[in-house]
């Protein structure tokens, strides 16, 4: 056990007594803000223990880190909104705002998962609606006619729709963010996504990429079952398995390593193959409703989803959010070091800035005003199908139509995938918006988590870098944090994004906490 470990952050991040009020009062009302603890570790000082001091950061490493139930400890999330934005996503005759958004939103606690509302309906509703705006993708060829078959063994899964299952989320202006959990089987998939343009991709990607996700996972375990002959009885076919990714976990884990690479790498295809499915399911629903709402083909999000399982940590971005993994090597107790496991898909990164021009070289103005296009600061992203094909962005009219639209795509859906294996180094992963890392670095942000449960083991890290990012937003307008928060959100645009922050303390850094009353 190591306990009193602190380091030296030499930037001022303190907020002022009479801000601390202000603070506490916005961010109880913040638009999400939810909390997960483990039960694995109740044995633990609850927040009434007198043994357990605030300047104690408590870190074990055990058997528990390798076992299927040490892939995380907790968790906290919270977004905060700037931009004003109507929940108006009307697209499948209303379908998702109306019936199913309700149904998965739980933006103060997590709840638990009776069924899986999403796929199966918008998928009916979908079929009616014609062919998708690409079926060129092998990817679509199996995922219509394999879901209807295979939904009703797939609902049943555990991995889906198990008793203890769990799920939490909201919206936050333009920014949408999920988690779900299975303590039991030692899981957790979380995404954020960040909207731009209004919150319809945002929206549509809440209610169909976990489904994607586990329907494709499904088929990855599925396919290992056949391929090692694991079945437990003449029943239990590839059409009658009950599903548990966990088991195909175990034996990626207990074969040899290239098995275990391999199945990673699976993984990893199976989170690109979900956000495919989902961009062609989403342009094909635009292009059904943009002759009532043209506005929809230039709505796109941002992409990050993170997958845990025991020490396997799987990674997906589009966009420019960000993952930021925070590790302490035993060799340097007094130094925590961020590591960024995600790109940065905008024109603020070279490769991506040379990428696009190289790919466009017979055109001049492929870049203007540092926007694509005179449009948009991303490089890769989900929807904004305006700028991938040229019947899209001819439903615009007047200004808002690109001119010189010579050789689409300029925004790309291609992600940046990462598998990393979880040590006994790592501490925690923060996720973030582009709206936090607009105030703090990567290292900036680590150093202040892990200060935060140094200082405060049983305070919620989601919340607290919120604050931070008020505070810094207000001081660099020269105003307080309360004048600040009385500014209406999509005039506060104007000195913040929204934001929105997840927080996952890794399995091996055992930690007391109790994040809020919802936990």
């Amino acid at each position: 056990m190591v306990t009193g470990m602190f380091f030296e952050d030499n930037n001022d991040h303190s907020i002022s007594s009479e801000d601390e009020e202000t603070l506490v009062r916005s961010c109880s009302s913040l638009s999400v803000s939810f909390g997960y603890h483990c039960n694995s570790y109740q044995s633990f000082p609850l927040e009434n223990d007198e043994h357990e001091t605030s300047h104690q950061m408590r870190f074990e490493t055990n058997d528990l880190m390798k076992s299927r139930n040490g892939s995380f400890t907790c968790l906290s999330g919270a977004a905060i909104s700037a931009n004003f934005t109507l929940a108006n996503t009307n697209i499948c005759n209303g379908l998702i705002g109306e019936e199913i958004l309700p149904e998965l939103d739980s933006p103060n606690s997590f709840r638990k998962i009776v069924s899986s509302p999403s796929m199966s309906r918008l998928d009916l509703l979908s079929t009616s609606q014609g062919s998708p705006s690409s079926t060129d993708s092998p990817i679509f060829e199996i995922s219509k006619n394999i879901w209807r078959s295979s939904a009703p063994t797939i609902v049943s899964s555990n991995f889906l729709t198990g008793t203890e299952v769990k799920m939490a989320g909201g919206a936050a202006g333009e920014d949408r963010v999920q988690a779900v959990c299975s303590e039991k089987n030692g899981w957790l998939i979380c995404g954020i996504y960040d909207g731009f343009n209004g919150r319809d991709a945002a929206d549509f990607l809440a209610v169909t990429l976990y489904d994607n996700i586990v329907y494709y996972l499904y088929l990855l375990e599925c396919r290992i079952k056949q391929q090692y002959g694991i079945y437990n009885s003449p029943e239990d076919s590839l059409n009658g398995v009950k599903s548990e990714l966990t088991l195909a976990m175990r034996i990626a884990e207990n074969e040899d390593v290239k098995l275990s690479e391999s199945f990673r790498a699976g993984v990893l295809n199976c989170l690109t193959s979900a956000v495919e499915q989902a961009e062609n399911d989403f342009l094909c629903m635009v292009e059904h409703d943009m002759d009532d709402r043209p506005d929809l083909v230039s709505v796109g999000s941002c992409v990050l989803v993170v997958l845990l399982q025991g020490t396997d940590l799987c990674i997906l971005n589009l966009g420019d959010s960000r993952a930021v993994l925070a590790s302490m090597p035993y060799a340097k107790m007094d130094t925590v070091k961020a590591i960024q496991l995600t790109e940065i898909h905008s024109l603020e990164n070279p490769s991506e800035y040379e990428k696009l021009l190289a790919d466009h070289p017979n055109e001049s103005r492929v870049v203007t005003g540092d926007k694509v296009k005179g449009k948009l600061k991303v490089t890769r992203a989900f929807g904004v199908g305006y700028l991938k094909q040229k019947k899209f962005n001819d439903a615009l009219m007047g200004i808002l139509r690109v001119r010189n639209l010579c050789s689409p795509p300029y925004v790309y859906t291609n992600p940046h995938t990462l598998s990393h294996k979880v040590t006994e180094n790592d501490l925690f992963v923060v996720l973030g918006s582009d709206g936090l890392f607009d105030f703090f670095s990567n290292d900036e942000v680590v150093q202040l988590v892990y200060q935060f449960i140094h200082d405060s083991p049983f305070g919620d890290p989601a919340k607290y870098l919120i604050e931070q990012v008020v505070h810094k937003a207000a001081k660099q307008a020269a105003l307080t944090a309360e004048q600040l928060m009385r500014i209406p959100v999509g005039s506060r645009r104007k000195y913040h994004d929204d934001v929105t922050v997840v927080v996952i303390i890794l399995g091996n850094a055992r930690r007391t906490v109790s994040a809020s009353a919802s936990i």
